[in-house]
């Protein structure tokens, strides 16, 4: 049976969450101990198997539920605002700053390498950050579309599922090579399709007019 914890204990449990996050951060997925985790937390082992039964497995776990929101947070507020060029800009912009800024350190992917696909959990964590990730891109390319810049007819689950794939692409190659460069030009790539669309509907719709003329 699932406990059911009180409003105290959801607390305490998220802090050894964000707490341990800090930890893996610093330290690594690796070296990191859970004695480690009780330091930054202040909180007993007793504590720590209260709150995760399941020992450090379900402790990673906690944790890479907790970067995959954050890799999605952190993107806002643009992620959220993709209603025009500009803003598709700067999201491109920040998101190339923040993998530049963590390199080869990214936590959510090191708790992955480490979990493997085996640890219960683990796929799921992965299927709903993408998922997330699309729909929001989704989003961006729909409110295009109301604003009249891309044509009604256009694949928006195609076009945000490329450029989802893209970025993944990006993002790994930088993590093994500490290189933005494909990360930068996959995201200006997909953004520049998006703008090629653009056009064409811009065109299209102008030969349309003239021929009523």
């Amino acid at each position: 049976m699932t406990r059911e914890l009180t409003a105290k204990g959801k607390a305490t449990q998220r802090r050894i969450i964000q707490g341990a996050s800090e930890v893996l951060r610093e330290r690594g997925v690796a070296l990191a101990t859970l004695d480690d985790v009780m330091a930054r937390t202040q909180t007993s082992k007793s504590q720590l198997c209260h709150y995760f039964p399941g020992g450090k497995d379900e402790l990673l776990l906690a944790v890479a539920k907790f970067e995959a929101d954050r890799v999605l947070a952190e993107q806002q507020p643009y992620l959220g605002s993709l209603d025009s060029w500009e803003a598709w800009q700067c999201w491109r912009d920040h998101l190339v700053e923040r993998y530049e800024e963590q390199a080869a350190g990214c936590p959510l992917g090191a708790l992955f390498l480490h979990m493997g696909r085996t640890t219960p959990g683990a796929r799921a964590v992965v299927v709903e950050l993408m998922r997330a990730w699309q729909e929001d891109l989704a989003c961006g390319i729909r409110a295009l579309q109301r604003a009249g810049h891309l044509p009604a007819d256009l694949d928006v689950e195609a076009r945000s599922a490329a450029l989802l794939a893209a970025i993944q692409g990006g993002v790994a190659i930088l993590q093994a090579t500490g290189q933005a460069y494909h990360l930068r030009m996959a995201l200006d790539e997909g953004i520049a399709g998006l703008r090629r669309a653009a056009l064409d509907h811009a065109a299209g719709s102008a030969g349309s007019r003239l021929a009523a003329l």
